[in-house]
């Protein structure tokens, strides 16, 4: 089923209230469950196994928790630098084309795809059953919304687009290009500074995920999502464009 347009303008409220609810986990304090969080019971349980020593363990759940961040923040910069903030971050379905360049020769939907592999990192910091609320509820956001997008492109572009689904996969990337190289060329800048705050939260994980600390972290996400939307105010503006 897909989304209404509805849900397409505020998407991103949505987004935030499941990572809300997902960081906060209200149902474990109404069950009295409690509070570890998830990458303390990733290690935990990986030293009962007795695969690795519970210091170990905490090392690669957190080399973990870095390469997803990167990975998400890589993925959404490469496709940001491509579509430009303003169709990233429009409120609207938008008629005016489709990009089949950079990520998107290899994924039809490649900054939904970063989201949740960046989804699949803050997890880390959640309780497990706000972890696992998150990454499915995420998730099926999401799917909702391709459907919703890919349906409407379909409507208005047609043929073109229509032969370009038959050839790119949804959300699982080929490891080589299904369609040819396109003469657009990225603006890696512009891209950065759409991403900042995928960017802010890779360097939470990698400069401060080595106190152990869930607290310092989810504050450096939060520091992070303030920061992008001062440079969101100020930098880039509704007008970003493609040229």
């Amino acid at each position: 089923m897909k989304a209404t347009s509805l849900e397409f303008r505020s998407r991103f409220y949505t987004l935030a209230a499941i990572y809300f609810l997902g960081f906060a986990a209200p149902w474990d304090y109404w069950l009295h469950l409690d509070s570890i969080r998830t990458w303390q019971m990733l290690a935990s349980w990986a030293a009962r196994s007795g695969w690795l020593s519970f210091n170990t363990a905490t090392i690669v759940v957190l080399l973990f928790g870095i390469l997803c961040a990167l990975l998400g923040a890589l993925l959404r910069t490469w496709g940001t630098a491509y579509l430009g903030p303003a169709v990233v971050q429009a409120n609207t379905l938008r008629d005016d084309g489709f990009v089949a360049a950079g990520p998107f020769r290899y994924v039809r939907n490649a900054l939904y795809l970063g989201n949740l592999i960046h989804t699949v990192a803050l997890a880390l910091l959640m309780p497990p059953s706000g972890a696992i609320f998150c990454i499915v509820a995420i998730s099926l956001f999401q799917l909702r919304l391709i459907a919703a997008e890919e349906s409407f492109l379909t409507v208005k572009l047609g043929e073109p687009y229509s032969a370009y689904c038959g050839k790119v996969p949804r959300l699982v990337p080929t490891l080589t290009a299904r369609i040819p190289a396109s003469p657009l060329r990225p603006r890696w800048f512009i891209g950065f500074l759409g991403e900042v705050y995928m960017w802010g939260v890779v360097a939470t994980f990698a400069i401060f995920g080595w106190r152990y600390n869930s607290m310092l972290l989810v504050k450096g996400v939060l520091i992070s999502f303030g920061l992008s939307l001062i440079v969101r105010a100020f930098f880039i503006g509704p007008k970003a464009t493609m040229d």
